[in-house]
């Protein structure tokens, strides 16, 4: 293997460790904050989820590597600088502590390589494919992935909202101390459908993006996840998980509003439900997005005021400035490594 494959495959599986510990707070924040799960317990059992839910398909991966480039028209440097655009970022918001969408930033910083690389970007309309050419099961390009982008988070919204709903009237009779106490309980399963969802959606984006660079590279002919890549990003995506830190933790669970076990189980089903949906059409989410916007449905479900619109607001404007920036840091890494490979 070229070594400047290799580096590329070594960033990209830095960019699904980073995704990790970013992200673990998608998939237990809830629970920890709820006290369903200590959050040593959190980490490792979402770890081992997030691991087994990066191994059951390959669509979304399909979707990165073919459906926002054309693979036998990448360069080596489109692909490295689209990943290290996206870990500038993602190191940015972690130590913000703000959560912000890896999918976003990956997708971003793919777009400003692409962008930056004048001689592809010149011929034949370039590299990017930007209008849905196919039949409308297979969701290839850029507008396709846009608007599941854009509607992910809505219909997490909705979901967290008719969840706690429903939720509310069978159970709005009982004792809230009783409640709890059995839905801390429950919480654990939602949990581990949330971080089995997270994995199966956000580690194939790694694995897309190495099976690109593996393809424009000539290791691969035709372009197919190789078992050892499903199996590397799944233990980066896993490890990372194991590291994750508290600030997102803390601005997901508990600044957005507070929460008892049953808004933490809503608001985790009902997440994992739209991101498994997604997975099944091959799009690739903002996990990150999704489970946010389903807390603050759950939140409305009771009053407006439960929701602290504050948080809210720089957790939207994290999500506004990613794609663009994540496009200039993915071009101005083009131009800084054009001349090494």
């Amino acid at each position: 293997m070229p070594s400047w494959l290799s580096i590329t495959v070594a960033t990209a599986l830095a960019f699904d460790f980073i995704n990790g510990f970013h992200d673990t707070a998608n998939a237990i924040a809830t629970s920890v904050l709820t006290r369903a799960l200590s959050i040593t317990q959190a980490i490792f059992f979402s770890a081992g989820l997030n691991f087994l839910g990066a191994l059951v398909s390959v669509g979304v991966a399909t979707t990165i590597g073919k459906g926002i480039v054309h693979p036998e028209e990448t360069v080596p440097s489109v692909v490295l600088s689209a990943l290290l655009g996206a870990i500038v970022w993602n190191l940015i918001t972690w130590q913000l502590g703000l959560p912000s969408s890896s999918s976003h930033a990956l997708i971003g910083g793919l777009v400003g390589a692409v962008a930056a690389n004048r001689t592809i970007w010149s011929a034949g309309g370039g590299m990017l494919r930007w209008t849905f050419q196919y039949s409308v099961f297979n969701f290839n390009g850029l507008e396709k992935i846009f608007l599941a982008l854009l509607l992910s988070p809505i219909m997490g919204m909705i979901a967290g909202l008719a969840l706690m709903l429903a939720l509310l009237h069978i159970f709005g009779r009982c004792a809230p101390c009783v409640l709890n106490r059995h839905f801390k309980r429950i919480q654990i399963l939602s949990a581990g459908f949330m971080a089995f969802s997270h994995g199966s959606n956000d580690a194939q984006k790694s694995m897309g993006i190495i099976t690109l660079a593996l393809a424009s590279g000539g290791v691969l002919e035709t372009f197919a996840v190789p078992l050892w890549v499903k199996l590397a990003c799944a233990t980066a995506m896993a490890l990372g998980t194991a590291f994750g830190g508290w600030r997102i933790i803390k601005t997901v669970g508990r600044n957005v509003m507070e929460l008892k076990p049953i808004h933490g189980f809503a608001a985790e089903t009902g997440a994992a439900a739209i991101i498994q949906v997604a997975t099944h059409l091959g799009l690739p989410v903002s996990t990150t997005h999704v489970i946010s916007s389903a807390i603050m449905g759950v939140g409305l479900s009771e009053r407006l005021t439960a929701v602290r619109w504050r948080v809210v607001g720089q957790i939207l404007l994290a999500w506004v400035l990613t794609l663009p920036l994540c496009c200039f840091f993915g071009a101005v890494a083009y131009w800084l490594i054009h001349g090494w490979l």
